[in-house]
């Protein structure tokens, strides 16, 4: 049934924004991480969510779908006044899973502004703003969006009361009239708004008739941080939360020869900022996280680094998640994987061709992915690793052979002639195979239809006998295959390739490792390696990524969904939580080579053993660690990591509406006998035991305390949670987590497998709010599968 517009609003329900600089504008991972969340927020939220961002024309115009007029009237009203001021504005959904809400701002259009603006964020803020296009457009942007949101805020506000329409910040869709409204209601929107950290908020109501809306703003990284800063300094009454997936300073002091995490404890930031002339976006960033109700990080490392580099600890980890599809029969993947590595093979036979000597069945195909960072992204460690396990498989007199892809984004000037021959020869010889197996064909059928007796030797004619002699002549090579399949635009400085010649990783005839720089990410229309990222990660065995600076670490965590084992380091954020959760991680396909408490060698040593035993592995083992490796993929469903962006919410409410907090809501559709509770208090305070099962959305566990159903001990508790700033006592948050202790201790009936652990490991059988079934299809351990 279609909500009437006109009916009085809920004024208890949030209104979120989310703010980013890469929202339908893919640059790098957190374009990943916006639109993979879009769809347990917009389930959460539903039409009262919208994402803010910059406007690129060329991406807005392939992702997003414009709408001349929202249905919220105080949303209309303050995009008119905006643009009679002449800022151009895109407002539309984003085709994507969730279709949410829009608001893209071009920047060009308020240039004219910009003087001005650096002007007052230096009179306000005392943040400098040099000449610098970047941070010149991370002010234009801000300034953009505290203006929306302060204006929007003051127009919802002086609506008494509000009607419905007014929280419709997204049109709503129109139900799919093949699905019922049972199908509808429960669906994943249930299972997010059921979870127990989940609150709902009251709206503040005063005696000379005003109140308040409850409008959250979530923050990502510095390039939207003066946004923040404003509503700050204009005490615009909004919760924000602020989440840096990297610090400035980290990813440059990794980049150099500096012992980054020895050091981390002793960095002058103000002077290190300045050397690398980044000092102004340093101020940014440090005043985004200490403006900010809520100060978050995708990792515990990257909070301990920004406790040292921002001066401010975090107030609680939102580890990063992936949309998970899981098939239904588990071979499917198992298919997918053997037709993504066909077309490996395909490329493996034109490219290497003339040294072909080597047999596709004995064949492993290794990769390395990521932004162009030598040395935080492993590359230095990935390619002398190969250099070391190449000695060793020759020396091992290993049949095995080891096709290792470096794909990244590097300056380059168009293919690589030498590359571009190996697909039109394969090309070629295809051609005249396929013609020369028709001709045999056609006589085979003609001479059964004679009924006479074939003679093998009238099969080929001579026409063909020289024709595939002229094409297998045209195999030879007096040259080696190349390394590099495109023109570099600086060959001799080039790190990767400069480290390539030095570790004399040539593919030679015996080489057992053979080297593919492919310095341009890979896409079906490439006519060297045709293939898209998801297909050639699928077709790959092994995943390396042994980052030195990794605040997350996207590329392992698509590869467990995927289903391909992936080595790792302590050092990524990802690594890192798995370490957490995971029980002998190796076991289900994740590789961790320690490079925090081991030194450089031991650490090499250690990568080269796992790419070593890995080699001498059997099909039927491989087969077992992939079916292993992607059944660890629901430990990174957004259904369970989303739940910490719910916590960050609930304690930006505590601290800045704290008499405001409503925590007796309950589910209306849920069932009376398992009723789950939206909120673990009533009005009273009273706790509330948890029936029924929370198996779908557990509270997602890390280093600061294994997480009951709730999980409240990972946002607030460690860093003190919320306080009250009229008296400097304790805030109710802190006055309740005894409460929710209390609480964590009851139990459920949810059994945990072994591989799930916490501070400690637990036990299977164990009670726990963590849920996780990492069981096989005969539902016992997976440490019993052969």
């Amino acid at each position: 049934m279609a909500m009437d517009p006109n009916a009085p609003a809920d004024t208890s329900l949030p209104i979120f924004f989310e703010i980013a600089w890469e929202v339908a504008n893919k640059v790098g991972g957190i374009y990943t991480v916006v639109r993979t969340k879009v769809p347990v927020t917009v389930a959460e939220f539903g039409e009262r969510y919208c994402l803010l961002g910059p406007l690129s024309h060329s991406k807005a115009a392939a992702e997003v779908e414009p709408i001349d007029k929202p249905a919220s009237l105080p949303l209309a009203q303050t995009l008119d006044s905006m643009r009679s001021q002449g800022v151009h504005i895109v407002y539309g959904r984003w085709l994507i899973e969730g279709a949410p809400a829009v608001i893209l701002f071009d920047l060009a259009s308020a240039k004219k502004w910009l003087g001005e603006w650096k002007a007052d964020i230096w009179r306000v803020a005392r943040v400098p703003t040099p000449d610098d296009f970047e941070s010149d457009e991370a002010v234009v942007f801000g300034y953009l969006t505290a203006w929306f949101i302060g204006e929007f805020h003051a127009r919802l506000t002086a609506l008494r009361p509000p009607p419905a329409s007014a929280y419709w910040l997204t049109p709503p869709l129109e139900v799919d009239p093949k699905k019922s409204s049972a199908d509808v209601e429960t669906e994943d929107n249930i299972v997010m708004a059921h979870h127990p950290i989940y609150s709902r908020f009251r709206s503040i109501n005063y005696p000379d008739g005003s109140w308040k809306p409850i409008i959250f703003a979530q923050f990502h990284e510095w390039q939207v941080g003066v946004g923040l800063i404003l509503l700050r300094v204009r005490n615009l009454d909004v919760a924000t939360m602020f989440t840096t997936h990297a610090t400035l300073l980290g990813r440059y002091l990794c980049a150099g020869a500096v012992d980054f995490y020895n050091y981390l404890p002793y960095v002058d930031c103000d002077a290190e900022a300045g050397k690398r002339m980044i000092y102004h976006r340093y101020c940014i960033e440090r005043g985004a996280c200490h403006s900010s109700d809520v100060f978050s990080t995708v990792s515990d490392i990257t909070g301990w680094e920004s406790e040292h580099l921002l001066k401010r600890k975090p107030d609680g980890v939102v580890p990063n998640g992936l949309s998970v599809k899981k098939f239904t029969a588990i071979h499917e993947f198992q298919n997918l994987h053997a037709r993504a590595k066909e077309k490996l093979h395909e490329f493996t036979r034109s490219h290497f061709y003339g040294h072909f000597d080597f047999s596709l069945d004995d064949t492993l195909y290794f990769f390395t992915a990521g932004r162009y960072e030598h040395r935080n992204k492993g590359m230095d460690m990935y390619i002398e690793g190969l250099a070391r396990l190449n000695a060793r498989l020759k020396q091992a007199n290993s049949k095995t052979t080891v096709v290792a892809f470096i794909v990244t984004a590097a300056p380059t000037h168009g293919y690589a002639s030498e590359a571009l021959k190996g697909p039109a020869t394969m090309k070629q010889l295809r051609d005249t195979v396929e013609s020369v197996s028709k001709g045999i064909g056609k006589r085979i059928l003609e001479t059964a239809a004679r009924r006479t007796p074939l003679n093998p030797d009238d099969l080929l004619t001579s026409e063909d006998l020289v024709l595939l002699k002229r094409r297998i002549y045209a195999l030879r090579r007096d040259n080696l295959p190349p390394i590099v399949t495109h023109n570099l635009a600086e060959d001799a400085k080039d790190p990767v390739l400069s480290q390539l010649r030095s570790c004399q990783l040539f593919n030679n005839r015996d080489d057992r490792v053979k080297v593919v720089f492919h310095p341009e990410f890979v896409n079906v229309n490439s006519p060297i390696l045709p293939v898209d990222y998801d297909d050639f990660v699928r077709g790959c065995h092994l995943g390396i990524f042994p980052s030195y600076y990794e605040p997350w670490g996207y590329t392992p965590a698509e590869c467990t969904v995927m289903g391909v084992p992936s080595i790792t380091s302590n050092l990524s954020g990802f690594g890192n939580y798995i370490e957490e959760v995971v029980s002998h991680p190796s076991d289900y396909g994740i590789y961790i080579v320690d490079r925090r408490y081991r030194s450089p060698e031991d650490s090499m040593q250690q990568l080269t053993d796992f790419m070593f035993n890995f080699c001498n592995k059997t099909r039927r083992q491989r087969i077992n660690l992939r079916n292993r490796t992607e059944r660890l993929g629901d430990l990174l469903d957004w259904k369970r990591m989303g739940v910490q962006y719910q916590k960050t919410r609930w304690l930006a409410a505590r601290k800045k509406w704290p008499e405001s907090v409503l925590v007796d809501v309950t589910s209306a559709s849920a069932s009376a006998d398992s009723a789950i509770p939206l909120t673990p208090f009533n009005e009273h305070g009273d706790g509330l035991s948890v029936t029924g099962d929370l198996q779908s959305v557990p509270g997602s566990p890390h280093v600061r305390g294994q997480a009951g159903a709730d999980g409240f001990s990972e946002i607030g508790s460690e860093y003190g949670g919320a306080t009250s700033e009229e008296d400097g006592k304790p805030g109710e948050a802190e006055e309740l987590e005894q409460e929710f202790d209390d609480w964590e201790e009851e139990e459920d009936d949810v059994p945990v497998p072994e591989v799930l652990k916490g501070k400690g490991l637990v036990k299977a059988g164990h009670k726990t709010g963590l849920s996780v079934d990492l069981r096989n299809e005969t539902g016992r351990p997976l440490e019993e599968d052969v």
